[in-house]
C-alpha cells in the first residue's frame, strides 16, 4: 500500500472516532448541566468539555466564557475548529473518497451518507435543548461506520492502520476525560465522595459507554479509584487505555510482518506503553499521582502518533 494511501485511511479512521468523541464529550456536559449547582458561573462542565476536547486555546481565543450555546456552537459545528464534529466528517469523507477502491463498498456508504445527512440539520438542532438527539445519531453513525469496517474490509494493511487510527484517538480521548474529571469538574464546594462526586463519575461511565461494565465488572457503587482502574488498565474494557494500546501493539505488529521492514520507533514505544498498562496497578498510578500519570500518557500518544507518521505515512 502505498504510504499516502496508509495516510489517508490513517486520519480516515482518526477523524471519525475524534466525532464520536466529541459527541459524548457534549453529551456528559449536556447531562451534568442538568445537575444543580451553586458555583459562580455554573459553567464548568461546558469549560471542561472545551479542556477536554483539545480546543482550550482556540476556544478562548475568541471566547471570554464557555456558555452552552458558544461551546456547542465550537465543538459541534464550527468551520473553523478543525476538532468540530462538522469538521471532522468533511475531513473523514475527504480522506475516504480520495481512496475510495481501498475501501469497502459499506465503509464508503456510511461515511457518505452521514456527510449528505449532516445538512440536513438546523439551528435548532444545535439548542442545549434539543441537543441530544443530533449528538445520539452521530455516535450512532460513528459504531455504523466502525461495524462496517469490522465486517466488511480486508483484515490487510487498509484495516489495520484504520484501526491504529481509531485506537489511537480513542486511547487519547478516554485520558483526557478522565483527567478532566480528576482537575476540572468538581466545584470547590463539594466534597469528593458526595452527591455530585458520585453523579460526575457515573456520567464519565456513561460517555464512553461503560456504566454497565463497571458493575458487572465490580458489582459495587461507583468509585473514583475502579472507574480510574477500569478505564486505564482493564483491557477488557474496549475503550480503555489497555485495550487500546494492546491493540495499537498488536497492529503495528501485522503492519511490520505484512511489509517485512521490522520493528521500528513506533513499536518500541508502542510495546513500552502496552507493557506498563498491561502489568500496571491502579494503586502505583494513583501514588505517581493521576494527573501526572495521565498528562503523560498524553504526551507518549501523542509521540507514538509521530513515529507512525515518520515510519509509514511519509
Amino acid at each position: 500500500m502505498l504510504s499516502r494511501t496508509a495516510e489517508n485511511i490513517y486520519w480516515m479512521a482518526r477523524y471519525v472516532e475524534r466525532a464520536e468523541n466529541i459527541a459524548r464529550l457534549l453529551d456528559v456536559a449536556l447531562r451534568m448541566s442538568a445537575v444543580p449547582q451553586e458555583s459562580a458561573d455554573g459553567a464548568s462542565e461546558w469549560r471542561s468539555a472545551i479542556i477536554a476536547s483539545g480546543c482550550e486555546k482556540s476556544f478562548f481565543a475568541t471566547h471570554e466564557h464557555a456558555s452552552p450555546e458558544e461551546v456547542i456552537h465550537h465543538l459541534a459545528r464550527d468551520r473553523g475548529n478543525p476538532s468540530s464534529i462538522l469538521s471532522c466528517f468533511a475531513a473523514a469523507r475527504n480522506n475516504a473518497r480520495m481512496v475510495r477502491t481501498a475501501l469497502s463498498i459499506s465503509a464508503w456508504e456510511v461515511i457518505n451518507a452521514t456527510w449528505l445527512e449532516l445538512a440536513e440539520f438546523s439551528d435548532r438542532d444545535f439548542s442545549p435543548e434539543h441537543l441530544r438527539k443530533f449528538l445520539d445519531w452521530i455516535i450512532e453513525r460513528s459504531l455504523l461506520f466502525s461495524g462496517a469496517v469490522a465486517s466488511t474490509m480486508l483484515q490487510s494493511d487498509g484495516y489495520w492502520f484504520n484501526r491504529i487510527g481509531a485506537l489511537i484517538e480513542r486511547a487519547d480521548s478516554t485520558a483526557r476525560i478522565l483527567d478532566v474529571k480528576y482537575h476540572v469538574l468538581l466545584p470547590e464546594y463539594e466534597t469528593v465522595g458526595g452527591t455530585v462526586d458520585f453523579y460526575q463519575w457515573a456520567t464519565i461511565l456513561r460517555s464512553v459507554a461503560a456504566l454497565r461494565a463497571y458493575h458487572w465488572v465490580y458489582r459495587d457503587r461507583v468509585k473514583p479509584w475502579l472507574v480510574a482502574e477500569l478505564l486505564i488498565l482493564k483491557p477488557e474494557m474496549p475503550r480503555s487505555l489497555a485495550y487500546c494500546c494492546q491493540g495499537l501493539t498488536q497492529n503495528l505488529d501485522q503492519i511490520a510482518k505484512a511489509y517485512g521492514g521490522g520493528h521500528g520507533e513506533c513499536h518500541r514505544q508502542a510495546g513500552k506503553i502496552d507493557a506498563y498498562l498491561r502489568y500496571g496497578k491502579i494503586d502505583q498510578i494513583l501514588r505517581q499521582g493521576l494527573h501526572e500519570f495521565l498528562t503523560g500518557f498524553i504526551e507518549d500518544t501523542d509521540r507514538l502518533g509521530k513515529e507512525i507518521t515518520s515510519q509509514y505515512l511519509i
